[in-house]
């Protein structure tokens, strides 16, 4: 089962460029534009929007993508 996350908890998930930490904005449940991305999230495919300590800018992520951090 897929781990559930909340406003504020602090997570890590791969890029390119390797880990990239960050914070939970909110968790997505209906499809939404980011910039130029279209985010297909629903109540069943919920996608949670996070924030990156390092760039400040946000992106949407499926759960199974994000690891909870110890705070």
């Amino acid at each position: 089962m897929t781990e559930a996350f909340k406003k504020g908890d602090r997570v890590e998930w791969n890029t390119p460029q390797g880990k990239t930490e960050g914070t939970i904005v909110k968790k997505l449940t209906e499809p939404i534009d980011i910039k130029s991305n279209h985010v297909a999230a629903s109540e069943d495919n919920p996608q949670y929007l996070v924030k990156s300590e390092k760039t400040g800018k946000e992106a949407a992520h499926k759960p199974d993508a994000l690891k909870k951090l110890e705070s």
